[in-house]
């Protein structure tokens, strides 16, 4: 077993015991036993598991770059297509719409065919995308730059919910939140290029042909990432290791095919409140998000006329922030678990974050909007590795890639609405009331998510009891497996 391991290296960590030629390499052993012949399973981590995810990263990144490339420079993209603000807003609207009716079969995909399948259909339709946005760079041809923004969208449903199943399948029960944060931090990354390449390639210039010469330059750029990326993606993503990193996982491979039902693992996620509740405080988070990303060139300019740059790099900071933000609560939450604290809390100071962002807007100071921004990006933004994570840990033993549907589903659904809503507010109020819009809606999420938080307090079983988990004692050498099936199975290492 070790022998036909060895292309990947094993990384060095807590291990209970080692087998075959490859004794030299620390292998993480552990005796669950298999229900169908009573073996021991040992679990092993590689380091290919870190090629994969940071392979998803790079085509999360292409992906959500697409999505705030034209939203970033609206002014000068509505000049030339000769559209209005609200034709461009729907390019990137697009993307949550297109998430709402395909999220559920691209779940169940996922859940049937892996992440390999999955991964390979998000890069096609991705690379698709990006080149009929090439064809696109003429005044006339609105509707054709659309249709490519349209492909790019769809590919979108494959890749959102794959962070915390890929994180599941390949890393070690210590990494998952770390792993999770890693890819979603590729998303984050290819928003902030979004906000910063587009204003800097595409100058606010009269000239039809001199514009169309700087959209095209764009448009081969990204299409050229994203061709090259998916032969990387054929040549070298997989499907999962050899052996399971983790207890549950290779407690996972044991389950029968019959044992599964998409339609009651739906169902059995709509009737767990505290996830339901997680499902709409989410949703207004990211929502409010979206609708900031989409109109942030419109705030900005009303304030700051001809910043379309300083535009970009203020969403630049927003999305470095909140990496920053994501990458800190992962490893925080594989530390400390205390999930529930840790949701509050940042979802709390988004809300103070949006206010102090909302009342500084209109200051005339170019700087502190950039400081704002980054305070309202650092929480709001990093709240996203909370709630995939979170609702894993609500919804076992449910597939991960349905609990993050169902949460992607609802920020789509918020942030379409909030988009709309809010630019209507801007057209007639202004952006003061526009962001106020939002903070009312933050200050809702806040409340949700304590009650939240209080529904898992007086539940009559534990937050752990609906949770997979283990408990080691040193001394024993005994852990307890919460099984899907609702009973334990006791073993020794």
């Amino acid at each position: 077993m070790g022998d036909r391991c060895a292309p990947d290296t094993m990384e060095n960590g807590p291990h209970m015991g080692v087998i075959g030629p490859a004794a030299a390499d620390p292998i993480e052993h552990s005796g669950i036993i298999n229900r169908e012949n009573g073996s021991g399973v040992t679990t092993r981590l590689y380091m290919r598991r870190w090629v994969i995810v940071f392979l998803f990263s790079s085509y999360s990144l292409v992906n959500a770059y697409q999505w705030i490339q034209y939203a970033i420079i609206s002014n000068i993209i509505m000049k030339f297509y000769n559209v209005e603000a609200f034709a461009v807003d729907w390019l990137s609207m697009v993307y949550m719409l297109t998430y709402i009716p395909f999220i559920f079969p691209v779940t169940w995909l996922l859940d049937i065919k892996g992440l390999r399948v999955t991964a390979l259909i998000a890069n096609a339709l991705n690379c698709a995308g990006t080149w009929i946005k090439v064809a696109s760079a003429k005044p006339s041809l609105f509707w054709v730059t659309m249709l490519g923004q349209f492909m790019s969208s769809f590919a979108q449903v494959f890749i959102l919910g794959m962070p915390s199943r890929l994180a599941s399948v390949w890393f070690g029960a210590n990494e998952v939140s770390t792993a999770c944060s890693i890819g979603v931090f590729g998303n984050q990354l290819g928003i902030a290029i979004g906000f910063l390449v587009p204003p800097i390639l595409v100058p606010n210039v009269d000239d039809m042909d001199e514009l169309a010469h700087h959209i095209s330059i764009m448009f081969y750029i990204s299409a050229g990432v994203a061709t090259a990326i998916f032969v990387l993606v054929v040549i070298v993503f997989q499907e999962k290791p050899e052996l399971p990193p983790s207890q549950a996982q290779a407690q996972a491979r044991n389950m029968q095919p019959d044992e599964y039902s998409y339609t009651a693992s739906i169902f059995s996620l709509l009737r767990n409140k505290p996830f339901m509740l997680l499902v709409i405080s989410y949703g207004l988070n990211v929502g409010c998000f979206y609708a900031i990303s989409t109109l942030l060139n419109r705030m900005i300019i009303e304030h700051y006329p001809g910043e379309e740059v300083n535009a970009g790099r203020i969403g630049l900071t927003i999305v470095i922030a909140g990496m920053a933000g994501s990458l800190i609560c992962g490893v925080w939450l594989d530390k400390t678990k205390t999930y529930k604290q840790t949701t509050l809390a940042v979802y709390i100071l988004s809300l103070i974050g949006m206010l102090v962002y909302a009342f500084t807007l209109n200051l005339g100071h170019l700087w502190v909007v950039f400081v704002t921004a980054g305070v309202l990006g650092f929480f709001m933004t990093g709240y996203l590795p909370l709630g995939f994570e979170y609702a894993v840990e609500l919804t076992y033993p449910e597939s991960e890639g349905t609990s993050s549907g169902l949460l992607n589903c609802s920020a789509q659904i918020f942030g379409i609405i909030f988009t709309i809503a809010q630019g209507k507010i801007m057209d007639k109020w202004g952006t003061l009331a526009g962001n106020i819009f939002l903070c009312i809606f933050l200050l809702i999420g806040t409340v949700l998510t304590g009650e939240m938080i209080f529904c898992m307090l007086t539940q009559k079983t534990s937050f752990k009891e609906n949770t997979l988990y283990k408990i080691q004692e040193e001394n024993m050498g005994v852990a307890i497996l919460k099984l899907p099936h609702q009973y334990a199975v006791l073993f020794k290492f």
